[in-house]
């Protein structure tokens, strides 16, 4: 009788035996990735990006290697790793974020690694090596052909029209009389040449018919003389200047355009060129929202002067004039002028964006931000813009779940932050940036909310009193490391709740830094021009005045850590740091001729 139990027991211990077993296979399973298809994101002229789900990886070792190479070329670039993007937004972040629940680009119960590949040529052909790598299994490969874009171009056979104003004494017999009547006659593959003069608009300029991929719409100036569509206003008269809802494939080149609230709402429409324009006597230039990722492509906004009414220094709060308010993906925002606004560009939750470039943008009294990538979700990427007089450089306000990339930027006088890090923003990288201002170096105050997954490396960070980097947010699973500070008067840092006097205090503890810490320099030291913080933030500072380029046996030399893909090619013996490497011109900033 005695051996039944003892033998039921046996049975019961060598099934529990097997039920651990089985658990610890599942959690191995778990821990293990499982890999999804790679989805390239739209290409822009200098940038590719990809976004690849990821199951599995429960304790988060997995990493994705990035190597490029142009087509036919054998040896390899390493690029910089692909970066995980946050599993389950919170409570806060949901409360913030302009989407509810998971996104159609979200992978339920799994890990979106996704990443950018810059400073690329344009119209070239890439081949992209992804490897991916974890200890507890499902390591792969995949190898991609991706190409970035080049410059629009015309089409040849495009049906040349001709365009006057409507009380015009001269030109062409054959041409349109007013806007209107050309409006009216368009279609896919027509070339509206504007003939000098000024084209009344009475009501909005409805456009009702799109252009097609290879046969834009385009309207351009004849290059006679100044070609003004007029809405006989201001930036204070209500209405639209041109309205084009969910309209595709047009250009507008060379012309001026004025005299409403909106020059241009093109929402979820795709595919605008807008190109060497003078907008003026407006509040929003061009507006494009509620299309988001799948029905928004493609705006590209370059070489333009936009003109806002805002005046410096701030003294009327937030003010609503920007030159673009766009959603949607595979946007570029490029070599513009830009002054005299509430927002540069600005952000919207009204369909987000991703993979989108704001590059080489001269950028001159905002009232609120330079450039807000607000709502960016992936690869959103502002880059060598020049950004001067303004209240806060930069925003993320928030990002959600990123990456979003900020680097090799010049921004000088902004009288909050050059970085504004609100709304519980998640995943911002800023690589290389050159900042000074008046106050402390890198201010961020969200007032309790989280700031997650941003990463720091190799930024000049200059001002002129106070604590070099306060923070009041909750600072999650953030890597801030060698970055340079110099101009502050008081204790070093404030993060999560505790002081750190020095930067050596803070690499102590462990958790602002721990591995390089903060680089202190004298300011007066870094540049070889002896550009110095703005003693007068109130002062309007010139752009093209502000001499960033560094001295070259200044304490920022050589300071710098690789960083594959956003400092190759540096010419000492470790990168500078800030937004020019020693030897290397300024950009280009603003319309190019």
């Amino acid at each position: 009788m005695s051996e039944m139990p003892t033998a039921r027991l046996r049975r019961l211990l060598a099934g529990l035996a097997l039920a651990s077993a089985f658990v610890s296979a599942a959690r191995a399973g778990e821990n293990a990735s499982i890999p999804g298809d790679v989805q390239p994101e739209p290409s822009t002229l200098h940038c590719l990006a990809v976004r690849w789900p990821v199951r599995g990886d429960d304790n988060a070792n997995a990493a994705i290697a990035v190597q490029f190479r142009k087509a036919g070329a054998t040896a390899w670039t390493q690029g910089f790793p692909l970066f995980r993007t946050l599993r389950t937004p919170t409570r806060e972040q949901r409360n913030q974020w302009s989407f509810n629940g998971i996104p159609a680009d979200r992978l339920p119960g799994g890990w979106i690694f996704a990443g950018s590949i810059v400073d690329l040529a344009p119209e070239t052909e890439y081949e992209v090596k992804l490897s991916l790598k974890d200890p507890d299994g499902g390591d792969a490969e995949k190898l991609l052909r991706m190409s970035t874009l080049g410059e629009p171009t015309e089409p040849k056979g495009m049906r040349v029209r001709h365009v006057v104003p409507e009380d015009a004494a001269d030109g062409p017999a054959d041409a349109l009389k007013g806007l209107p009547a050309a409006v009216a006659a368009m279609g896919p593959g027509d070339l509206f040449l504007l003939h000098k003069g000024r084209y009344l608009i009475r009501g909005p300029l409805e456009f009702k018919k799109s252009g097609e991929p290879g046969k834009p719409i385009i309207f351009r100036g004849a290059g006679d003389g100044e070609a003004i569509v007029d809405g006989g206003g201001d930036d204070t008269t209500q209405g639209r200047l041109i309205s084009a809802g969910k309209i595709k494939h047009i250009w507008l080149e060379g012309l001026t355009l004025q005299g409403r609230q909106y020059a241009i709402v093109a929402h979820e429409g795709s595919n605008w060129v807008i190109r060497r324009c003078k907008f003026q006597k407006m509040e929003k230039g061009f507006t494009a929202h509620n299309g988001g990722y799948n029905v928004s492509r493609g705006h590209f906004i370059t070489d333009n002067l936009f003109i806002g009414p805002t005046t410096w220094p701030r003294t009327k709060g937030i003010e609503a004039p920007c030159a673009t308010y766009m959603s949607g993906a595979g946007h570029v925002v490029a070599y513009n002028r830009m002054q005299n606004l509430g927002d540069a560009v600005h952000g919207t939750g009204h369909g987000n964006w991703s993979a989108c470039d704001i590059h080489n943008n001269d950028v001159t009294v905002c009232t609120d931000d330079g450039f807000e990538a607000d709502y960016g979700e992936t690869n959103v990427r502002v880059f060598r813009n020049r950004i001067v007089n303004v209240a806060h450089g930069i925003t993320a306000q928030p990002s959600q779940g990123g990456p979003l990339y900020f680097f090799r930027n010049f921004i000088y006088n902004a009288t909050y932050s050059p970085f504004k890090l609100h709304n519980d923003t998640c995943g911002v990288l800023l690589f290389h940036n050159t900042c000074l201002r008046n106050g402390p170096c890198f201010i961020i105050q969200p007032g309790g909310e989280t700031v997650t997954d941003v990463w720091t490396r190799n930024n000049l960070f200059l001002g002129t009193g106070g604590t070099a980097l306060p923070t009041t947010g909750r600072m999650i699973t953030c890597d801030f490391d060698n970055d340079g500070f110099g101009g502050f008067a008081g204790p070093f840092a404030q993060w999560n709740g505790k002081g750190y006097k020095t930067p050596d205090d803070a690499r102590a503890a462990g958790i602002l830094y721990r591995q390089h810490g903060a680089i202190l320099l004298d300011p007066k030291a870094v540049f070889a021009s002896g550009l110095l913080p703005p003693a007068d933030p109130s002062t309007t500072f010139k752009g093209e005045e502000l001499d960033y380029r560094l001295k070259p046996d200044g304490p920022a030399i050589d300071r710098g850590v690789v960083l594959p893909n956003f400092n190759d090619g540096f010419r000492g013996k470790a990168p500078d740091l800030g937004a020019l490497e020693a030897g290397e011109p300024m950009p280009h900033f603003g319309p190019r001729k």
